[in-house]
């Protein structure tokens, strides 16, 4: 089935994906840090909130709220297209870096907010490139966690619930990532996220479609396909 096109919702968090095309996106630790200073000018310009990011070699995942409809894909297009030119320019290489088009797709904020943001924290264990997840220098969790701040980072609402002071939201994200995660939200995240279906309740969806005025869902759910996707993109994602 041909993934719906992206779409937006007035104030509704968006999980988004940019992925690989072959070989790795980032070579060396100036990748990195030049690919987050893209983003937080593009976030600015496009007046797009960041609330988690994660870089790893192949793949990058956002947890943002966009301002405007185009928010998403202005702040998108800028950063593919001025890393891409500063990464060839630097690696001697040509061509581009990523494979399509990034994916997104709007959440229900109280149900999949905080399962998102744990789910893309934690993209570099479950891909196997350490064993904790502040081990991991390229991502928000130790942002969440308290021992670095990420000037670009807007903290949600939801993060701030969940402590009435810093450190109490530090230890309360350090406790729900404690927890395990569960498979069968963090494969439906996923990949509504790869087909841009809108993850909520069947409420919440109702209401998601009335207010953007446009389908966000299959028309019949027996349409869906399985779960299981090829492993090359679910070792991508994380």
């Amino acid at each position: 089935m041909t993934r719906l096109a992206r779409h937006y919702v007035p104030d509704q968090p968006q999980h988004v994906i940019l992925q690989g095309l072959t070989g790795p996106a980032f070579l060396d630790e100036g990748d990195y840090l030049y690919f987050l200073a893209c983003l937080a000018d593009a976030a600015r310009v496009a007046d797009l909130a960041v609330h988690t990011w994660v870089l790893m070699p192949d793949a990058v995942q956002f947890l943002v709220t966009p301002s405007y409809e185009s928010s998403v894909a202005m702040a998108m297009q800028a950063v593919g297209r001025r890393y891409v030119e500063t990464f060839n320019r630097r690696h001697g290489r040509r061509g581009t870096v990523w494979r399509g088009e990034y994916r997104a797709t709007v959440i229900e904020p109280d149900r999949y907010f905080l399962l998102a943001s744990q789910v893309i924290d934690h993209a570099p264990v479950r891909n196997r490139l350490v064993a904790e997840p502040g081990n991991y220098r390229w991502s928000s969790y130790t942002h969440h966690i308290g021992l670095r701040v990420d000037s670009f980072i807007k903290d949600h609402s939801l993060y701030r619930a969940l402590g009435s002071t810093p450190c109490e939201r530090h230890q309360a994200y350090r406790d729900l990532s404690a927890q395990p995660l569960d498979e069968r939200e963090v494969n439906d995240l996923m990949q509504s996220t790869l087909e841009g279906w809108v993850l909520g309740s069947a409420a919440y969806c109702e209401w998601a479609a009335q207010t953007a005025s446009r389908r966000l869902m299959p028309l019949l759910l027996r349409e869906r396909p399985s779960r299981v996707r090829s492993p090359r993109v679910v070792a991508h994602v994380g």
